[in-house]
C-alpha cells in the first residue's frame, strides 16, 4: 500500500514517487516527455552518505529511460535549508550546471 504522501501526490499532482526503506524521490516528466525532473529526494539520516541518494536517482533514470527520456533535471534553491548539501549531491551524481536565475540553480545530466 502506498504511503499517505504517495496517495496525496497521486491525487493532487502529476508527480510520480518511488519509496524505499531508505527514503523517497518525487519526480515528473517535462519538456514533452524528454526530461525527467527530480522534484525532491529525501533520505533517512541513517542512510545518508551511503549511496542512497544515488540509488533513488538511478531508479528514476531507469524508469525515465523506458519512457524515452534523454535527460535528468534537478534544481537547488540556494536560500533553503540544506541547499549546500543538495548542491553537492547533484554535482556528485554527475549533473552539470544548466542555468541559474531568481534563487534557483538548474542542473542537467544526459541519461
Amino acid at each position: 500500500m502506498a504511503s499517505l504522501y504517495a496517495q496525496y501526490l497521486h491525487e493532487r499532482t502529476e508527480d510520480d514517487i518511488i519509496e524505499t526503506d531508505m527514503g523517497f524521490v518525487t519526480f515528473r516528466y517535462i519538456n514533452e516527455g524528454k526530461s525527467a525532473y527530480i522534484v525532491d529526494i529525501f533520505v533517512l539520516p541513517e542512510f545518508r552518505r551511503r549511496g542512497a541518494m544515488k540509488d533513488l536517482a538511478d531508479m528514476v533514470v531507469k524508469e525515465a529511460k523506458t519512457l524515452g527520456c534523454t535527460e535528468l533535471i534537478g534544481t537547488v534553491v540556494p536560500s533553503t535549508k540544506g541547499s549546500t548539501i543538495s548542491l553537492k549531491a547533484l554535482l556528485g551524481y554527475g549533473m552539470s550546471l544548466l542555468s541559474s536565475a531568481n534563487n534557483v540553480i538548474i542542473f542537467r545530466k544526459d541519461i
